[in-house]
């Protein structure tokens, strides 16, 4: 794993993972900084895709986002983290940003999504200087689209570059361009786009605090949600229990 981070920034190895286990002050290092998070759904497609478990190895910064990665780390290492979400993430860099006059720049999404953040971001962050792109929407880019968007973060060279195209496609773009983006911090944040924007409504603190964000994003929107949490939340606890049960068997095992 690529990584630069000081020597007060703590990981804890999960699977085939460094997890961060520090504070979101730590999630900043020397260097260009790439930002990824994990969590028991984008664990399960990384098993699948080789290239997205790649690019989440590879990240400087691998940003426990889920309570089963977190409950997973207490129950195979003992060890007690917190979990940190994409939002969680964006709000600290916006902070920072804001109180040094910093550029950021968001990719992804719909330009009315965009005409939204940056209507928030004037209110909430006014020392920011902020620009976005919408890419086009397709499955896959050409070399032509991956270079207009390039160009227009190059040219615009913020600080900071808040990437939301979904997982595993935006993962992915981040660490195939890493070296040729003019951005220190490099943060794939997904649907933090909509939360933002207020497009979608994150739930409230109530379930987030307790845990159960997960479940209150599966009640709202079960059609899209539930193959995330209802068939491959399975899946990453009977691996996570076949991982404990070897552990006690073997403590040599590296898990």
């Amino acid at each position: 794993m690529h990584n630069m981070m000081t020597q007060s920034t703590s990981i804890v190895p999960l699977l085939d993972y460094s997890i961060h286990s520090g504070g979101l002050s730590q999630c900043v290092t020397e260097g260009k900084t790439l930002i990824s998070t994990i969590n028991q759904y984008s664990y399960c497609i990384a098993e699948e895709d080789a290239d997205f478990k790649k690019a989440l190895q590879q990240s400087d910064i691998l940003l426990p986002d889920g309570i089963g990665i977190v409950a997973a780390i207490k129950l195979v290492k003992n060890r007690n983290i917190t979990k940190i979400a994409g939002a969680d993430i964006h709000c600290y860099l916006l902070n920072e940003l804001n109180n040094k006059g910093g550029r950021c720049f968001y990719l992804g999404s719909s330009q009315n999504t965009l005409d939204k953040i940056f209507e928030r971001l004037s209110k909430e962050f006014p020392n920011i200087v902020v620009d976005g792109f919408s890419p086009p929407y397709k499955k896959e880019f050409t070399d032509s689209d991956n270079q207009q968007m390039i160009n227009a973060i190059n040219n615009f060279e913020p600080e900071v570059l808040f990437i939301g195209m979904t997982a595993p496609k935006q993962e992915k773009w981040a660490y195939y361009h890493k070296q040729v983006l003019d951005a220190k911090v490099i943060c794939s944040i997904g649907a933090v786009f909509d939360f933002y924007a207020g497009t979608i409504k994150r739930p409230n603190s109530f379930w987030i605090n307790s845990g159960l964000e997960w479940f209150a994003r599966l009640m709202k929107e079960p059609k899209r949600m539930w193959k995330r949490y209802l068939y491959y939340g399975p899946i990453f606890i009977k691996i996570i229990i076949k991982k404990k049960i070897v552990s006690m068997f073997n403590r040599n095992t590296v898990l």
